[in-house]
């Protein structure tokens, strides 16, 4: 991985800020890195301190804006003359730090697409005005984008395995709408990531006009617009729960919206949509919070959403795990069943669902709920993207491969009495 860094002295201290898929701030001391702020920079040093890691918070905040304006691209087709992507993308001292890790294609001839990816290769000889795009999944064959995976995985590169969503059977007969999405949901956490994908939503609430609303979203460089249907669940008491229902897409022609058929959608705009909105209940749904303990329909909704089929995104997280299991030093005690990592443990056998990282222990399913600790890989268990229920799925199996070493008695009862 290719980074970007310089440091600045202090004292006999050295302080070098690196930039790789994020901008850090570490501290050395005669080249050997040490574990955080030496006391005496603390102590005499403290403007150049805080000068830097103000510094790391904005190169971390333009990486970010710089990723989103990336991915804002796919919608609209976005390409780039590869003279300049070359020059002020790629050859950056920052935005390469991006660039570099993501796969791009650049049109050989027309219509014809090579993909390359410059942090595992030169950058390769074409005119400075042939065309360069970023490349997508939803435009190459399943075999290719394995291929991809794999490389992305064995060289230790960090980038998304963006998901496809393509048209289903049952959106092709409601036409108009896709019901696909339909969960309970904590309807705060849902309102904050609206606004932090650009989507704009009001906040439902006990107040007159507030009891549904539709999060909208536009894309395609405003040819294109997307809404997503939701609404205050009338029984959520003090957990603010909303229900999620339909998504519906609608085109700009002559200065009005008017709602289309989702098979006319573009694919990558409608791929793109889903995406967020599978985000969006992904994360917020209480199928995801393994705490949940009240009764009601609030339940039934838990136990059937916590162990259900797996959406798009899970199935990236499954085909993820398929090449991080075989690398840890627990891999004889994992494997992959459908929807499930098992884990074999000594006291019991246990299917942590992919898409929730819920707990079932065999033979009866009986529920288990731990809230471990996230595990530090420190270098150690690679993620080929960042995702924090894979994160949670490894911890779990780190710690129930060796459930004999667990010291909560209150998880030991629950193993026991559920084997």
């Amino acid at each position: 991985m290719r980074t970007a860094s310089w440091g600045r002295q202090a004292g006999g201290y050295a302080a070098v800020v690196t930039v790789a898929e994020t901008a850090g701030l570490t501290w050395e001391k005669d080249d050997r890195p040490l574990r955080g702020v030496p006391g005496a920079v603390r102590r005499d040093h403290g403007d150049l301190v805080k000068e830097l890691r103000d510094l790391v918070k904005r190169v971390g905040v333009q990486l970010g804006t710089l990723t989103r304006a990336l991915e804002g691209g796919f919608t609209v087709d976005t390409v780039h003359p590869y003279g300049w992507w070359r020059a002020e993308l790629a050859g950056h001292p920052l935005a390469r730090a991006v660039v570099r890790r993501l796969i791009w294609e650049i049109e050989v001839t027309p219509g014809q697409w090579r993909p390359v990816l410059p942090e595992a290769e030169h950058l390769p000889d074409a005119p400075d005005d042939a065309l360069v795009r970023l490349w997508h999944p939803i435009r190459s064959d399943p075999g290719t984008v394995r291929a991809w995976r794999d490389l992305l995985t064995e060289r230790r590169i960090q980038q998304a395995f963006r998901e496809i969503y393509l048209l289903t059977p049952a959106e092709e007969d409601t036409r108009v709408h896709s019901n696909r999405f339909g969960h309970l949901v904590h309807h705060r956490r849902m309102f904050a990531l609206f606004r932090a994908r650009g989507w704009a939503s009001g906040l439902l609430g006990p107040w007159d006009g507030s009891d549904e609303d539709e999060a909208v979203r536009t894309l395609a460089a405003g040819a294109w617009q997307v809404r997503f249907f939701h609404a205050r669940a009338d029984w959520a008491g003090d957990h603010e729960l909303a229900t999620t229902g339909q998504v519906r897409f609608a085109r700009r022609l002559e200065g009005t919206w008017r709602e289309v058929p989702l098979a006319e959608v573009p694919p990558l705009v409608f791929s793109e949509a889903m995406r967020d909105v599978d985000l969006f209940v992904g994360v917020t749904s209480i199928a995801a919070d393994p705490d949940w303990t009240d009764r009601g329909p609030e339940r039934a909704y838990w136990e059937l959403a916590g162990f259900a089929e797996l959406t798009e995104s899970a199935e990236a997280r499954r085909e993820a795990l398929q090449r991080i299991l075989p690398r840890l030093e627990i891999a004889n005690r994992c494997s992959l069943d459908g929807r499930f990592v098992v884990v074999r443990g000594d006291l019991a056998t246990y299917k942590i669902h992919i898409g929730s990282a819920d707990i079932l222990m065999e033979p009866d399913n009986a529920y288990l709920c731990i809230v471990p600790s996230r595990r530090k890989s420190d270098g150690q268990v690679f993620l080929p993207f960042e995702d924090d229920r894979l994160s949670l799925i490894l911890s779990k199996a780190f710690l129930l491969a060796s459930d004999t070493k667990i010291t909560d008695e209150s998880i030991l009862t629950r193993i026991k009495r559920g084997a």
